[in-house]
């Protein structure tokens, strides 16, 4: 059936552009389209998005295909090569109308090193989802060898506080009971504004002047870069979920030095710790990279024991992706067989980790935003399956059980 598809892969950061490009495509006149907004993290995601474009092709035989996001910006000459493909936007121009509205340039990718502004655009909703996000921050100065992004995104910019004031409001006027703030660098914001605002005082000033903001989340932080406002905020301010998602990527210090991180082991522990310590409640979770050059079983192992040391619960784990044009992909290799291996030692720790924090919920009665009829998501992110519930309420709710990797759980009226 004729109609405007987005298909999203990756960040919650794409999710939210997706929804802006909506609406933007939509201004441009575009009926039948299929927008396929890529990620280009890893080599498999590239892959999912090739396959993606090729099923859109298969089922929308007439339909205009537009491949966009930070694959067809890295290489969007791969995509325009292939048959499907009406047309390839970059990062830049797929926020504009002017990039949808069909004409003679098949590719439509500018320099996105060269952009100083991030585009702003009010979403008054946000398609079959309860919760919303909302972009505060876009682009990365940091060069992390294995890392392909700023290649993509382009420098950090940040979104200026009476922009995200408006934008939260706007949402939260449209029903959402809870916003997550996401960029590529979040803890990042501010550097590039008048005045150098810092993350945490930005959500301070949000709390303040939305008041009928019920719940706020961030996005993946950077350790090193959580500043003392936030840390107050962390342990002041109830509508903060307790829930961080730290960029860690590797628990051994000689790895993350040719990572080229910011943060060694102890600075990592100490940031879990001081959560803890703020919040009793915290839950964390992290990004973690497997069978990164060079990393040997010992080192491998250092990363395996921080899942406990650290407390994590939430766990994002990758086979190390050799993505071109990165400092990681020239550095000796793991065999593809034995990052698989790690990746998946990680995860089965991870979901052994997963299962004592929910089993240590049992008993508790909690918020939680309904995301569909039998599940919600409960202030520390604890998945929790219920019956009957209405998408955007948010109900208490008595944890009576885990099953797999959720809770069961009853409202409590």
């Amino acid at each position: 059936m004729p109609g405007l598809d987005v298909l999203t892969f990756g960040c919650r950061l794409n999710a939210y552009e997706s929804e802006v490009m909506r609406g933007l495509a939509g201004a441009a006149g575009l009926e039948d389209a299929v927008i396929v907004n890529t990620c280009a993290v890893t080599a498999e995601a590239e892959r999912q998005a090739r396959q993606a474009i090729r099923r859109a092709r298969r089922e929308r035989p007439g339909a205009r295909i537009v491949v966009t996001g930070c694959a067809a910006q890295i290489d969007p000459g791969r995509f325009a090569a292939m048959p499907e493909v009406d047309q390839v936007l970059g990062n830049a121009e797929k926020l504009t109308v002017e990039g949808f509205v069909p004409g003679e340039a098949r590719v439509r990718v500018n320099d996105i090193q060269s952009v100083r502004e991030t585009a702003h655009h009010l979403i008054e909703s946000f398609d079959g989802r309860a919760r919303a996000v909302v972009q505060v921050q876009q682009g990365c100065d940091h060069r992390c060898t294995f890392c392909v992004i700023p290649l993509g995104r382009g420098p950090s910019r940040s979104v200026p506080i009476g922009v995200v004031v408006r934008q939260a409001q706007t949402l939260v006027d449209a029903g959402f009971p809870e916003i997550v703030f996401s960029g590529v660098d979040v803890t990042s914001y501010g550097a590039d504004l008048p005045g150098r605002p810092t993350l945490g005082q930005m959500v301070r000033r949000v709390l303040a002047l939305v008041p009928d903001l019920r719940r706020l989340r961030l996005s993946s932080l950077d350790p090193v870069e959580i500043d003392e406002d936030l840390w107050r905020l962390i342990a002041e301010e109830p509508r903060l979920m307790p829930h961080l998602h730290l960029s860690l990527q590797a628990g051994d210090d000689l790895v993350l030095k040719r990572m080229k991180r910011r943060h060694g082991r102890a600075e990592a522990l100490a940031v879990a710790e001081r959560a803890r310590a703020l919040r009793p409640d915290m839950a964390l979770g992290a990004d973690l990279i497997a069978g990164f050059p060079t990393e040997t079983e010992a080192m491998f192992e250092n990363t395996l024991r921080l899942i406990d040391e650290a407390g994590l619960a939430y766990l994002h784990v990758f086979p190390y992706s050799e993505r071109p044009g990165t400092p990681a992909a020239r550095m000796p290799a793991v065999a593809k067989p034995v990052r698989k291996a790690r990746a998946q030692r990680l995860r089965d720790a991870g979901t052994s980790a997963l299962h004592r924090h929910l089993d240590r919920q049992i008993g508790r009665t909690v918020r939680a935003v309904v995301e569909s009829a039998d599940f919600a998501r409960a202030e520390d992110f604890s998945p929790i399956g219920i019956d009957g519930g209405i998408p955007g309420n948010v109900p208490e709710i008595r944890l009576v059980a885990r099953d797999g990797d959720r809770l069961l759980g009853h409202p409590t009226s």
